[in-house]
């Protein structure tokens, strides 16, 4: 399988990271006497990038510089609360594993920090499985633009069409649909509905195997 590669996003896909960001940002916006709703966290937080969610939440214009060190902050909240619960989402390692063993390459395509990504992927011990590890450091547009997923693609050797994507997030899907890439999206965070339409969708990785990719690898979209 060395022309297809499948690509995951992080949040939500490969960890069920976005209970444990909420907790963050309600004591981060809570310290800062900013007002949120559950709702909002639904609509503005979930799959979009700190910079947007910043400018929403404190509905002002904030520099880059402002922007950097709150979402430093935040983030280093974030790690503070999850590094002793890191887990994979149900059946992931075993998914990983069969794929890899199939020769298929792999990567992640993350629009969190650095920083969180080497937190996860090292708590889990898949960096020696991915052949391309990108997180927002890597790019300068942000999902739903889909430079993420063109810029994974080209590192792991193959056309965008011949990538399978794993997204939870209605900006993911439609970063990794504007690639070019089939979506399978997880429905951790979402329910089909709330996301624009993927090839295929899952609650966990318990519920799809290599033989399930590569059909919908080699499935026309005609």
């Amino acid at each position: 399988m060395g022309n297809y590669a499948v690509i995951f996003d992080m949040d939500g896909v490969i960890a069920h990271t976005n209970p444990y960001h909420s907790d963050a940002f309600r004591k981060f916006f809570d310290k800062y006497n900013v007002p949120y709703t559950d709702q909002e966290f639904a609509d503005h937080m979930y799959g979009k990038h700190n910079d947007y969610i910043f400018r929403y939440f404190f509905k002002q214009e904030l520099s880059d510089g402002e922007l950097r060190r709150l979402a430093d902050e935040k983030e280093a909240l974030f790690r503070d609360i999850y590094k002793e619960k890191i887990a994979p989402i149900p059946g992931l390692l075993e998914f990983i594993g069969a794929l890899k063993a199939q020769g298929y390459r792999l990567g992640v395509a993350t629009s969190a920090p650095r920083a969180n990504l080497d937190l996860i992927i090292d708590g889990l011990s898949l960096r020696g499985m991915m052949d391309s590890i990108l997180s927002s450091e890597d790019v300068s547009a942000h999902k739903p633009n889909p430079e993420i997923y063109l810029k994974s693609a080209k590192k792991l050797g193959v056309t965008p069409t011949n990538c399978a994507v794993f997204e939870d997030s209605y900006s993911g899907v439609s970063a990794a649909i504007n690639a070019g890439a089939k979506v399978i999206g997880v429905l951790t965070s979402h329910t089909q509905e709330q996301l624009p339409p993927c090839q295929y969708y899952i609650h966990d990785y318990r519920d799809i195997n290599p033989a399930r990719i590569e059909q919908l690898l080699n499935e026309s979209d005609v």
